[in-house]
């Protein structure tokens, strides 16, 4: 995430039609973030926490940029997305996004500066510095030495156990949110999200004979 830092030096920004969100995997990783400053750096180029753990890879991070999903929508477009999460197939970051790649933190960045899949790291220059000179990838990735002192300087088993401590706790809104007081859970028929399986409908605790299988053929 350095690499964000010297983006943001160079004076670097994401594309205006791309969407940018981050979507830390628990409160400790925002602590470090803002321990070591790169809270600001990430903001710098867009990415502001929208939520923790499943929160993009679930289709959890909002609607895409309206005039964006407006065209996409109007002229059929095959659009892309970029996460470092583990979702890749059609429709699951959003609606309108077709297609989904998985990569790294810092090309997910990369990629909300170039704009475009289409879009060679080692030739096309992401934008250009307050000098007007190109800036590519390799100028400004970082070495292990610089990431691993962020490392030292920012992460600490203290974090870890502070936030740990509650993460059952949730916050007020958590708190308040209308729960059923039955012993099962109660499905609703109307449900989106999550809805009952029919497997097992029609099925009863009595056995039921076994019937011969006709008309089989081998795979």
């Amino acid at each position: 995430v350095s690499w964000a830092r010297k983006a943001l030096q160079k004076g670097l920004k994401q594309k205006p039609w791309v969407k940018t969100t981050l979507g830390p995997g628990s409160k400790v990783v925002t602590d470090y973030y803002e321990k070591s400053g790169l809270d600001k750096d990430l903001e710098g180029l867009g990415f502001y926490t929208v939520g923790y753990g499943c929160t993009i890879c679930i289709g959890n991070s909002g609607p895409l940029i309206e005039e964006v999903s407006e065209a996409i929508n109007s002229h059929d477009l095959a659009v892309t997305a970029v996460l470092s999460g583990n979702r890749n197939f059609e429709g699951r970051i959003s609606p309108d996004v077709k297609m989904n790649y998985l990569a790294s933190p810092p090309l997910v960045i990369a990629y909300a500066l170039a704009g475009s899949m289409h879009f060679d790291f080692e030739t096309d220059a992401l934008g250009k510095d307050a000098d007007g000179n190109d800036v590519f990838l390799k100028d400004i990735w970082p070495s292990p030495e610089e990431v691993q002192e962020i490392v030292d300087s920012s992460i600490s088993r203290d974090q870890f156990i502070k936030q740990y401590a509650t993460v059952f706790d949730g916050d007020e809104r958590w708190r308040n949110l209308p729960t059923p007081d039955d012993d099962t859970f109660q499905w609703d028929e109307n449900s989106t999200y999550v809805r009952k399986a029919p497997y097992f409908d029609g099925m009863t605790m009595e056995l039921t004979p076994v019937k011969d299988i006709e008309g089989a053929r081998v795979m």
